[in-house]
């Protein structure tokens, strides 16, 4: 494939520019805090996508783009590559997790209860047109509760694992500095299980619900029952590096998502099986697709078939790398005036002579 350099006046591309900064208005402070205050889903899927949890950068990447998500996530990235790596943190249990949401549609009862938190699923889609309309205010007060709720809670696995539901795991006992990170390292495959969690972790949220919504569908290898969708705030814990001594240097928002099926196990001693996924940020639906990917790529990998798209990891981690994805698509934008009109010289060819073309076609052929 040929390309040819566009060419045109410094005017006109600056114009190009201005017009867009005029459409989307001026880029100041006030608009930065205004996004980040408005819009914290968004911020979340930006600061997901991109692997990298700073959500004041994430509101001037969205103010900056006027909103659009590819572009912001890009921005983020890119600045993410100039930031040098500190140090490790340690590892979070899922029980560990400041948890504000925490919900399982596979139990009615489960440890600890069911805590549903922030979320717009009980309530009724209607568009509030009296904000516009009569100028009200929309604003809703809290309630005050009887007793605070505990900040952690039990994971629900450990729970199915001591009465047999789950195959038993052992803590992990790679050191944070060899795990494979997608971040810093080409995607190979096939791929290791981090390479598989990390590349749902910062996959587009649309292209892995696709996906995900084409097994849920019946065209995968399970059929999904969600065991626990938790949203929290994970503490970011380090050691000191001169005294060794742990300390936390923050929290960052995290959503993760596991899904079940009955299909594990052998004949002798059938049990449930797992499919995992988390990312930075609160985002139900990436993580409950993706969870529903890691349990289909899992069990395309054993079983050695991958009858559809969604069953292969090469296919799902290649096209749900969102920059990846729209920078191969926008690249379309690039003049391809050599091929094409190339192309369209064959047609005439074809079109005035189509006899001739025949009769050198057969001479190359017979040659």
């Amino acid at each position: 494939m040929a390309y040819v350099a566009a060419r045109g006046g410094e005017a006109a591309i600056l114009d190009a520019e201005r017009l867009f900064h005029d459409l989307c208005g001026p880029l100041s402070p006030e608009r930065v805090r205004a996004v980040q205050g408005a819009l914290p889903y968004l911020l979340d899927r930006v600061m997901g996508e991109a692997s990298l949890y700073a959500p004041e950068l994430a509101a001037l990447a969205l103010a900056q783009t006027g909103g659009e998500l590819y572009e912001a996530a890009l921005l983020l990235r890119a600045h993410r590559t100039t930031l040098p790596r500190l140090a490790y943190a340690q590892l979070t249990e899922q029980a560990e997790l400041l948890t504000v949401r925490r919900i399982s549609a596979a139990f009615k009862d489960i440890p600890g209860g069911q805590v549903l938190g922030p979320t717009l699923d009980y309530s009724h889609r209607v568009l509030e047109l009296g904000v516009l309309q009569r100028g009200e205010t929309r604003e809703v007060q809290a309630r005050t509760a009887a007793q605070p709720a505990p900040p952690t809670y039990p994971a629900l696995a450990d729970w199915q694992r001591r009465a047999g539901l789950l195959p038993p795991v052992s803590a992990p006992d790679t050191p944070a500095e060899l795990v494979p990170d997608l971040t810093r390292e080409p995607l190979l495959f096939p791929a290791p299980r981090a390479h598989l969690l990390q590349g749902l972790a910062r996959s587009d949220t649309g292209g892995t619900l696709a996906l995900g919504y084409s097994i849920m569908r019946g065209y995968g290898l399970i059929h999904p029952t969600v065991n626990e969708v938790r949203l929290g705030y994970a503490e970011v814990r380090l050691s000191h590096p001169a005294t060794g001594v742990g300390f936390s240097a923050g929290r960052v928002r995290v959503s993760q998502a596991e899904i079940v099926t009955e299909f594990g196990g052998d004949d002798a001693r059938p049990e449930l099986a797992l499919g995992f996924c988390a990312t930075l940020g609160w985002n139900e639906v990436k993580t409950i697709a993706g969870a529903t990917l890691d349990m289909n790529m899992t069990r395309e990998a054993q079983s050695g078939r991958a009858p559809h798209p969604a069953h292969s990891a090469e296919f799902v981690l290649y096209h749900t790398e969102g920059v990846e994805a729209s920078g191969f698509c926008i690249h379309f934008k690039l003049p391809h005036y050599v091929t094409f009109q190339s192309a369209l010289e064959a047609m005439r060819q074809v079109r005035n002579d189509p006899a001739g073309v025949g009769q050198a076609g057969a001479a190359e052929v017979a040659l």
